[in-house]
């Protein structure tokens, strides 16, 4: 979605989101909200239930009330907008909607989160729903949360529900004192630009586990002028870094030739596609030779640029990478 381009979607199930609670799900599960894609619509299919659908549909309400659907975020965070999207419900989709947001522990039960004495806090009033639409709204708001709940009126269906916006770590419970990855999603990384991802996306490289399959990485089209791929991370907290990991996982005859890795610090200044070549960029890792299908992990290579907030790792010429790991220990304050 252009309007929330480069945010994380705090609810996708890739990164932990779960459809905990609804008050009904008979045509189709919860479960359905936080999947990848937007749905897909199968002519033909039924169930014993009724039509098939790539989504969450409560059944037509003959009572007082509203459906509901309780969602924990994958990853807390600042919301900045949401996209309840109800494509390919065109006639069953809800008139409205709204939602509202609470703190709870991750090991919050579901009948805990259905107790009077949890502060729920409307962060988006009842909007109309346009059937078979991305229907985006922004969220000013700033609080960090980690639960949600979707409000439908009175009932219908919902394809997916995205929850952009920025990842914000419990740094008290990481420790900063401790060896972690910096550019991982979970510790508030963010990949802000790249040359090119004409494959492969690049919030791929900082997803959580090893790629599933080749689609699961950062992946650019063949280069075919003068230069070189890059992509530029930004890490979770300013950092000393110690540790690389560059992993070409299931990158087998479309892996980089070579790979280099640059380190700046900017820790107030907005970086992307348009400012990081304006910055003073320091070589931590040299052009290193790659391998297909491989773990590539490199410590006493690395030189010592002191405390940096983003890393650009540049590919020769061009290829594929799945992940990339960034050890080192927060800058303290």
């Amino acid at each position: 979605v252009a309007a929330f381009s480069g945010m994380t979607d705090l609810a996708s199930e890739r990164i932990g989101g779960k459809a905990l609670i609804a008050s009904d799900d008979f045509f189709a599960p919860k479960e359905n909200l936080l999947k990848s894609g937007r749905g897909v619509f199968i002519p033909d299919k039924y169930t014993e239930r009724g039509k098939w659908m790539d989504g969450w549909e409560s059944r037509r309400k003959r009572i007082p009330g509203h459906d509901w659907c309780i969602v924990k975020l994958g990853l807390p965070g600042i919301i900045i907008g949401v996209d309840i999207d109800t494509n390919h419900f065109l006639g069953n989709n809800p008139a409205y909607a709204s939602i509202d947001a609470c703190v709870a522990d991750d090991s919050s039960s579901r009948a805990t989160l259905l107790k009077k004495n949890i502060r729920w806090s409307e962060i988006l009033p009842r909007v109309a729903i346009k059937p078979g639409a991305q229907n985006l709204f922004g969220i000013a708001d700033g609080t960090r949360w980690t639960h949600l709940r979707l409000n439908i009126f009175p009932d219908g269906g919902v394809a997916r529900l995205r929850v952009y916006g920025e990842v914000v770590p419990d740094w008290t419970a990481i420790g900063v004192s401790s060896l972690i990855d910096l550019c991982a999603i979970e510790h508030g990384g963010l990949v802000v630009a790249a040359s090119d991802m004409f494959f492969g996306s690049k919030e791929n490289l900082i997803m959580p586990g090893r790629a599933e399959n080749m689609g699961d990485g950062w992946e650019t089209r063949r280069h075919r002028g003068p230069g070189h791929d890059w992509v530029v991370v930004q890490l979770g907290k300013p950092s000393i870094i110690s540790r690389i990991e560059v992993d070409t996982n299931h990158f087998k005859g479309n892996y980089p030739d070579r790979c280099s890795i640059d380190a700046t610090s900017s820790p107030r200044r907005i970086v992307d596609a348009l400012t990081c070549h304006d910055l003073k960029w320091k070589e931590l890792l040299g052009s290193t030779k790659l391998s297909a299908h491989k773990r590539h992990f490199f410590e006493r290579e690395l030189k010592r640029p002191g405390a940096v907030t983003h890393v650009r790792l540049n590919i020769y010429p061009d290829g594929g990478v799945s992940r990339l790991r960034i050890w080192g220990k927060v800058k303290a304050d």
